[in-house]
């Protein structure tokens, strides 16, 4: 952000000339000549002093004085030549009018990088409308949550009901917390945070089981995102709302304690997938896996957890899954999605970046950025890996639609030497923000290129991530509510089907894409939104900014309940499109974070300075906070 002064030395030079002397024949008229002064000063001595006195005032006057009246406001040009022309003007100049300070976006957050505040003076009216839009629809999310399903893990809008799919521990409560901090909503952050005190403990140590992935990104992440925004490293926030941080903290390692036995019960360094809380008990899935994404998507929170509480144990227990997965085969750094507790090894030969494998990849780049520069030299191999997965990417998954060459990235159902899948769930939406934070680290890519900091991969990665937004977005212009399926197909020169278009007639993509009739459903997902808001912090361009606001519009128009919430749909392609009766909690934890955030100003939540967890928790890269 640019950190120049507010005006320009032309604007002083101009402010400057409105200072204009009277001409010389004017002074000599108007002062010396006239007859109160004649008849009144020049009959005693001290009057000819003070006659004499006042015509060198009057002389100074008009030397350091720009121009006539009549001339007009001169240019700078102008303004410079007269103060040119004499030494005397010259030595005797005004100088110009002190500036007011202005604060560089660092002093204006703080050392922590986030301000409760009004945040926006960087962001113009319409952003800041748009924003408050947001915010809103958050507190219109919450209103029905709060009213109908308090406490249970999410709610059902339309049935007016509570449900508890992930454990019972009140997920939503946990996930929309940070949420609320960020978005200044205070009787929210109050409400949300009594709750955790007051009950969370207790959930804790009496629910049965809980999924270890699902459990420690929306649950164990949002107590610790939560502990972080409220102050908790510097021991006080006194304008923090809720209860004090190292409520959020207790409660997070209490959690974590019983979630570790999902790593130490195992024969191997891949944890189990599920957890019996109340006995600290654990268990693999039904078929015995566990999906690669959920046992590398551990470590951003018990990384920070370690760092917080003093503990290495948490850390030791999740960097243990990346350190094996290492030393792996994999084909050009792409893995299988499914993995066995049991013996260590991959399972099957089916890879993809969707559900299952999505979030390996982001958190190979995130959990080397969250040690910061200085630290991060003993994970290096992370980095290595993920420039080998993005390169395995570009050549095996990469593809371009017909006829109008959409790119996106298919799957690999049998492995390298199996045929082609040209089948994009949206959960790889994520991949365009990530690539783009693995290219520059967080900076802008301006400031990047400004200082050669981008390596030819990093610049094949960020025109990778750019081309990949585009489809992401369009997989949402081109069906009727401006919403994106769970899945979509692209139109190759292998694959067509026709009659299954998105039903956005005017599209330009509606021969690009094909929507299956399975696929059609939307959970309000949050990954193309998140990819926008990287995007738009990386590149500066407006362009994601307005795709955002689209997709946002889709939200209030089709997914609303008057009563409260928002729902999923069960079919985006048709009009007025069926309704599912569920608000997932990443609604609120992730999707309208990201478009708040997308119309913030971006020192708010600094990309070189924090990381985001694949729940969109927010955590301080280590050494920058």
């Amino acid at each position: 952000m640019s950190k120049n002064l507010p005006y320009s030395m032309k604007d002083v030079h101009y402010d400057n000339a409105k200072f204009r002397p009277r001409s010389f024949f004017k002074v000599i008229t108007q002062s010396l000549f006239t007859s109160n002064i004649k008849r009144d000063c020049t009959s005693c001595s001290t009057g000819k002093f003070l006659l004499l006195l006042l015509i060198f005032g009057l002389m100074y006057a008009m030397l350091t004085h720009k121009s006539p009246i009549q001339s007009g406001i001169r240019t700078t040009e102008e303004y410079k030549s007269v103060n040119t022309s004499s030494r005397f003007g010259r030595f005797w100049r005004r100088k110009p009018p002190r500036l007011p300070p202005r604060l560089t976006p660092d002093e204006k957050v703080g050392n922590n990088s986030f301000n409760r505040g009004p945040k926006l003076t960087n962001v113009g009216s319409k952003w800041m409308d748009r924003q408050r839009d947001v915010k809103e629809a958050f507190i219109h999310a919450w209103s029905g949550y709060k009213k109908y399903a308090m406490g249970y893990d999410e709610l059902q809008p339309l049935s007016k009901i509570g449900t508890d799919g992930l454990g019972g521990l009140g997920a939503t409560v946990v996930d929309a917390l940070d949420t609320a901090m960020i978005m200044s909503a205070d009787d929210i952050v109050s409400e949300a945070g009594s709750w955790i005190e007051t009950h969370l403990l207790d959930r804790i140590s009496q629910k049965g089981q809980v999924n270890l992935f699902e459990t420690t990104i929306r649950v164990l992440g949002g107590l610790l995102s939560a502990y972080h925004l409220s102050g908790g490293e510097q021991e006080m926030n006194p304008t923090a709302k809720g209860p004090r941080p190292i409520v959020y903290l207790d409660i997070a390692k209490k959690l974590a304690d019983r979630l570790l036995i999902a790593f130490t019960s195992s024969p191997t360094s891949i944890p189990f997938s599920d957890v019996v809380l109340r006995d600290s008990t654990a268990h693999p899935a039904p078929d015995g896996l566990s999906s690669t994404s959920e046992v590398s998507t551990l470590q951003l929170e018990f990384n920070y957890l370690s760092t917080v509480s003093g503990d290495p144990k948490y850390s030791m227990e999740a960097m243990k899954v990346l350190e094996h997965l290492k030393t792996l085969p994999k084909v050009e750094g792409l893995v299988p999605i499914y993995i066995s507790p049991h013996s260590g090894e991959f399972n099957g030969e089916n890879i993809r970046l969707g559900s299952r494998g999505d979030s390996y990849y982001e958190y190979l780049i995130k959990v080397w950025l969250q040690q910061g520069i200085s630290h991060n030299s003993n994970l290096t191999y992370l980095h290595d890996m993920y420039e080998e997965a993005m390169k395995g990417v570009r050549h095996l998954l990469v593809r371009k639609s017909i006829p109008n060459g959409l790119v996106f990235v298919g799957e690999l159902p049998y492995g390298s030497t199996g045929s082609y899948s040209p089948k994009m769930d949206h959960l790889v939406c994520f991949l365009p923000g990530t690539l783009a934070l693995g290219a520059t680290k967080g900076i802008t890519k301006e400031k990047a290129m400004k200082d050669n900091l981008l390596t030819f991969e990093d610049l094949e990665n960020l025109k990778l991530a750019e081309d990949l937004a585009k489809t992401c977005f369009e997989m949402y212009s081109v069906t009727s509510t401006g919403l994106s399926p769970e899945i979509a197909y692209f139109h190759t020169q292998e694959y067509y089907e026709g009659s299954l278009d998105g039903g956005n007639k005017s599209s330009e993509y509606l021969n690009d894409i094909i929507i299956k009739h399975a696929d059609r459903h939307n959970l309000l997902r949050p990954e193309t939104v998140e990819s926008l808001f990287v995007l738009y912090r990386i590149t500066e361009d407006p362009m994601y900014r307005e795709w955002g606001w689209q997709i946002f519009e889709a939200f209030e128009k089709y997914t609303k309940v008057d009563s409260g919430g928002y729902t999923s749909l069960d079919d985006v392609t048709m009009l007025p499109p069926r309704r599912r009766d569920k608000m997932e909690t990443f609604f609120l934890g992730e999707t309208l974070k990201y478009l708040y955030l997308l119309f913030d100003d971006s020192s708010v939540i600094p990309l070189d300075q924090f990381v985001f967890n694949s729940e969109a928790h927010p955590f301080p890269i280590r050494g920058t906070i």
